[in-house]
């Protein structure tokens, strides 16, 4: 069979951080010392996981007097986490001093209401609600 055709040169180990710093002047293949892909890749999920406040939503929490400690931003967090797996695009988070409106891809508090502020209106364009 001469039209075999040979694959080994095919069959190599593939070094991602050294693919991704191609052509980046100042940029050379990971060496000794530097952070594992897996820590690196560890660390930007971490990183990814955080809660932003819109501008809106920093004027709101401002505004009304709420205060959010770490515990609290962590509720939040795993609010937006359950949100997620669920398929959600907008939810009500719903706390005991407040509620507020997330955007789940965004991972972006939208805005805040205070608990007087819920019971005059009513929340619209939301696909779920989380109570923590």
């Amino acid at each position: 069979m001469s039209n075999a055709v040979k694959i080994s040169n095919y069959q190599r180990p593939v070094n991602l951080l050294e693919i991704a710093n191609r052509n980046q002047p100042g940029k050379e293949a990971r060496g000794k010392g530097e952070a594992s892909f897996k820590q690196v890749f560890s660390q930007e999920l971490n990183g990814a996981r955080e809660v932003t406040f819109s501008k809106h939503a920093s004027q709101r929490l401002h505004s009304r007097g709420i205060e959010l400690n770490t515990d609290q931003l962590n509720s939040i967090a795993g609010a937006i986490d359950k949100a997620e797996v669920k398929g959600s695009k907008e939810t009500l988070i719903l706390s005991d001093d407040a509620a507020m409106v997330a955007s789940v891809p965004n991972r972006t508090i939208i805005t805040v209401f205070d608990r007087e502020s819920l019971k005059e209106g009513v929340v619209t364009s939301i696909d779920s609600a989380v109570i923590i």
